[in-house]
């Protein structure tokens, strides 16, 4: 039961994060607009589910706005205005996610939204619960920071833009989403250990 808790948990972080990689792929100096506009739609299609029963998540109604914003600047601004868009587009994507993961701990960590949905409303307010969904958060916004910075990096490089655009946030994706999918059990672990140990 916990591997299947553990599987939608990082799931649902996957599926929540698909419009913005969406745009990360998509998004180059000449199809910013196209990648905006696709992200738009994965965002609106995607999440339409959740906005119809009024759950509203901080990273899917930011994503809606942000891809909305960008898809009507292309709309109607100039390409002469937008240089600067087309450069800094993937940055700024991994920075807005960043803001709303970090921003989110002053509130409801992001991850905690998502994990309700595969955990009993009685944990949710249980220390366990809210000091495992901090952490997470933590994690998550530290690496759209780091891909945020890596972009910069990329963006001012002669040689292997390559790695600091899709190799390194690749492999820091993939190990913020394993460790999302163990870390929870892992400390569920400690917790019920600790509370079977005799006390001496």
């Amino acid at each position: 039961m916990e591997s299947a808790h553990s599987g939608r948990r990082t799931g649902n972080l996957l599926f929540a994060f698909a419009p913005w990689i969406i745009f990360d792929v998509v998004a180059s100096p000449s199809t910013w607009e196209y990648a905006a506009l696709a992200a738009l739609v994965a965002a609106v299609v995607l999440n339409l589910p959740d906005l119809r029963r009024g759950s509203f998540k901080a990273l899917e109604v930011v994503g809606i706005l942000f891809f909305g914003v960008m898809a009507v600047l292309a709309l109607f601004l100039d390409r002469q205005d937008m240089l600067w868009l087309e450069t800094y587009a993937q940055v700024l994507s991994s920075a807005v996610i960043a803001v709303v993961a970090l921003g989110s701990l002053a509130f409801v960590p992001f991850t905690e939204q998502y994990a309700r949905e595969s955990t009993p409303r009685e944990v949710w307010s249980s220390p366990v619960f809210r000091h495992v969904n901090r952490v997470l958060t933590l994690v998550w916004g530290g690496v759209f920071v780091a891909t945020a910075a890596l972009g910069l990096v990329a963006l001012h490089t002669t040689s292997g833009a390559d790695w600091f655009n899709w190799v390194i946030p690749v492999v820091l994706l993939v190990l913020a989403a394993r460790f999302t999918e163990r870390y929870p059990d892992q400390v569920r672990e400690r917790a019920k250990a600790a509370r079977t140990t005799p006390q001496t």
